[in-house]
């Protein structure tokens, strides 16, 4: 928050339960999204590689969110990839965007089932059209945290996603993720890249349903 007020404790009065209609730019992400053109370049001991995935993405809108006088409003996501090669998961992923209408911040955050998670942040007005969110090894605010293995094999120095929302309802993504990589030399920027399509419109979170189930 720019201005932090003196009062520190007291929530905001009169919050509105819809969060479908409070979401800003990240109303555009919610629903269920699906593609199966996506692609990974990746490191690996002979080089870069190169994979083509399918990926399917749940994002369901939560209640609102107050720390104190700061007011949220958020999606909770669940990533699945695969390949068309292998049965098995190729990527793995949860976590919250998160939108402060007060100050235009939004957030992502990140756990992936490898030991590492991410908060990473970044600023958009109500009706934007691309998004970018980043976070940095070793910024307690905005930062990276992994396990010992992953400091010291595959030490992540820096995430940033970027979101362009097309004008067929679907949204491109462009993820860059900088890894220093035990006895290599320069950072490899690890990328992935891909265009979701809706296949499920958004429910609304539970608050906005019980409140429209009383007022029936």
């Amino acid at each position: 928050m720019p201005n932090i007020p003196d009062d520190i404790f007291t929530e905001p009065a009169d919050v509105s339960p819809d969060t479908l209609g409070n979401l800003g730019p990240l109303r555009r992400l919610a629903g269920v999204w699906e593609a199966d053109r996506g692609v990974d370049v990746s490191p690996k001991a002979h080089g870069p590689e190169r994979r083509e995935y399918r990926e399917r993405i749940r994002m369901d809108p939560i209640d609102p969110q107050a720390n104190g006088p700061q007011l949220l409003y958020g999606l909770r996501y669940h990533i699945h990839i695969n390949t068309s090669e292998e049965a098995i998961t190729f990527h793995d992923q949860v976590g919250y965007w998160l939108w402060e209408p007060a100050t235009g911040l939004i957030m992502q955050t990140i756990a992936i089932p490898r030991g590492q998670v991410v908060l990473a942040g970044g600023f958009a007005t109500a009706d934007a059209r691309t998004l970018s969110v980043e976070a940095r090894r070793g910024d307690t605010r905005f930062g990276i945290s992994s396990t010992t293995f992953l400091e010291e094999a595959f030490r992540t120095d820096y995430y940033r996603i970027d979101i362009t929302f097309n004008d067929d309802g679907t949204w491109t993504y462009l993820t860059r993720t900088d890894l220093v990589i035990r006895g290599k030399g320069e950072p490899f920027n690890h990328h992935d890249t891909n265009t979701m399509r809706r296949v499920t419109p958004p429910q609304p979170n539970p608050l906005a349903e019980i409140q429209a189930e009383t007022a029936g």
